[in-house]
């Protein structure tokens, strides 16, 4: 059983946690968002300053980045949802520490056990290496991975495609091909797995 009853319990949860420091420095907690029938998670890094103005994830530059991608992929932002592996915002936006992102990831856990979406998404590195342990992100995206019973399709973080037109191309074709693969999973179709990685989620 998840530890907490609906995803407005972790939300809850979430905007009043103070399990470590992070807390102390943020405007808002910033929960997931989306809907809780969802096929598809995303999980990015961590709040940046227009999430924790707003208290919602994928607000600002990269977030108006992915929602672009999901209407070229033909995908709903209100179908889908939308997550990061640290619900507080890094002070400078700097990356998470490994004590933060552990200190988090119950919440992650029981997002994604209480949805239990066809297939997750790993928007760059951060999320890469705390959800599968990978790293160089620019070498597995495109990929779809599994472990501990379920599908990881891997692209970029959107915030790196905001000053890259190359890499804008990439995250929309890769959100195209999530989307191409989240079809298949629903009309009952196998998909490819590319990797297999053997710890447990």
């Amino acid at each position: 059983m998840p530890p907490f009853p609906d995803i407005d319990a972790v939300k809850d949860n979430v905007r009043d946690c103070q399990k470590c420091n992070l807390h102390k420095t943020r405007t808002n907690a910033v929960p997931g968002m989306g809907s809780q029938n969802a096929d598809i998670v995303f999980i990015g890094e961590a709040p940046g300053r227009s999430e924790d103005a707003r208290g919602e994830p994928f607000v600002g530059a990269a977030g108006a980045k992915l929602s672009a991608a999901l209407i070229r992929a033909g995908l709903s932002r209100d179908a889908v949802y939308i997550t990061n592996i640290v619900k507080c915002r890094p002070p400078e936006n700097r990356v998470p520490t490994t004590e933060e992102r552990q200190t988090c990831m119950s919440y992650l856990h029981a997002e994604i056990q209480i949805i239990n979406p066809k297939i997750i998404c790993i928007l760059g590195n951060t999320a890469f290496g705390s959800i599968l342990g990978g790293s160089e992100i620019t070498k597995h995206r495109g990929k779809v991975a599994a472990m501990g019973g379920r599908l990881y399709y891997i692209t970029i973080h959107p915030a790196a495609a905001i000053y890259n037109q190359k890499l804008i191309d990439i995250l929309y074709g890769d959100i195209k091909e999530l989307a191409a693969i989240t079809q298949r999973l629903i009309d009952g179709k196998e998909v490819a797995v590319d990797i297999r990685y053997d710890k447990p989620s």
